[in-house]
């Protein structure tokens, strides 16, 4: 039995779906990934291959809107699966989502399943332009067209589930799932004494809808206030027409405001040098695979009161919930931990624990097997895991 997993970035088959591939390893099932640009990655191709994994490079133009590069994608895809011949096939971001059930449909795999990650900017509801409206309403049609074919559609939140629901997205006709996210290693991120001084840290792709930019105007402001307080920034500027410049970027370091670290593979002494986890974002996640790092870390969170980032918090227990675009609000969460440090290590602990409760990639995992109606080969139940999933 062959399962076909494709992704619209390669590092993600190895940051955010390893586990799974190996549980569908070890559940005996021949796993193959496809995505761009795997050959010159050389890395996560090697990672890939150790785990017994099989890699296809593929076309696709993750933030392209050109159609005739869309229509290579989907005859690549179908080209690659008339030779595999998967039975089982899922996609995850918009991309690999549309065409890959699309190409499954047309090659007549039988197992088809959606995985929704996320739904961007262009269905976040906040400083909306024609062209994302447009934009939004391309993708909410191909999404229509092929989920109709899908034998399932996985969502990480359930505000996107009911949003693809009240637009007719998906039918009644088409089974849907919740699940919690992508899952975290508890494991792997576990907790660390806290630093002696407050520090803030964001972690995120630069994007204006990630709230950078309200994240440095927060910190411009209590900087003035505490000058000893520490504002870390981890992440890379995008090719997403969305994304900050690196002149912000460099005036805010400049300034002294920011301490930014670059992007890193292994987030883990970021998260361990900081004290509060910030996440400002307003763009339409799914769950944020950073929040869950730094739950599993046991640090408090603040971040928006939006899908996918209002189920990992409750508010005042183990971090706090503020409006989107409100820097006002996240400037006085942020201010809280300045005043009393002490919450940081009651409400990090609520943190780790929320984690091991709900977040645990073992239990997100072995639900996702259960509901494509694979075995899972390290699990008798899902509430009596094994720590080695």
């Amino acid at each position: 039995m062959k399962f076909l997993i494709i992704a619209g970035a390669s590092g993600s088959l190895i940051n955010f779906r390893g586990q799974l591939i190996m549980e569908l390893i070890k559940s005996g099932l021949e796993v193959h990934a496809a995505a761009p640009d795997l050959n010159k990655d050389e890395l996560t191709r090697m990672k890939l291959v150790r785990m017994g994994a099989r890699v296809h490079d593929i076309h696709l133009n993750r933030t392209g809107m050109n159609p005739l590069h869309d229509l290579r994608t989907l005859l690549g895809l179908v080209r690659l699966m008339g030779n595999l011949k998967p039975d089982y096939v899922m996609g995850y971001t918009i991309k690999p989502v549309i065409f890959g059930t699309l190409a499954a449909v047309l090659t007549r795999c039988p197992r088809r399943f959606a995985l929704i990650t996320g739904l961007g900017y262009c269905f976040s509801g906040y400083g909306q332009t024609p062209r994302t409206r447009f934009i939004g309403s391309i993708a909410a049609s191909l999404y229509r067209q092929s989920l109709r074919f899908a034998n399932k559609v996985f969502f990480q939140n359930p505000d996107d589930q009911a949003l693809f629901r009240d637009r007719n997205i998906i039918g009644e006709s088409v089974p849907s799932v919740v699940v919690n996210g992508s899952g975290v290693d508890i494991d792997h991120f576990m907790p660390r004494e806290y630093p002696r001084q407050v520090v803030f840290l964001l972690i995120a792709r630069l994007l204006v809808d990630k709230g950078v930019r309200e994240y440095a105007e927060a910190a411009y402001r209590l900087k003035a206030e505490y000058p000893e307080a520490v504002f870390m920034l981890v992440g890379d500027l995008d090719s997403n027409p969305n994304s900050i410049t690196a002149q912000e970027l460099d005036r805010w370091v400049q300034d002294g405001v920011i301490n930014y670290l670059g992007k890193l593979d292994d987030v883990r002494d970021a998260l361990g040098s900081a004290s509060v986890f910030v996440l400002p974002t307003f763009y339409r996640e799914g769950i944020p695979r950073t929040i869950l790092e730094a739950l599993a870390m046991g640090r408090p969170i603040i971040t928006t009161n939006t899908p996918g980032c209002r189920e990992t918090v409750i508010d005042g227990v183990n971090g706090y919930l503020v409006p989107p675009q409100d820097t006002t609000e996240l400037a006085n969460a942020m201010r809280a931990f300045i005043h009393t440090p002490q919450l940081i290590a009651t409400m990090g602990k609520r943190s780790r624990e929320q984690a091991l409760r709900k977040y645990d990639v073992c239990k997100v995992n072995a639900v996702m097997l259960r509901e494509m109606g694979i075995p899972c080969s390290s699990v008798s139940s899902i509430s009596a895991l094994p720590r080695s999933c």
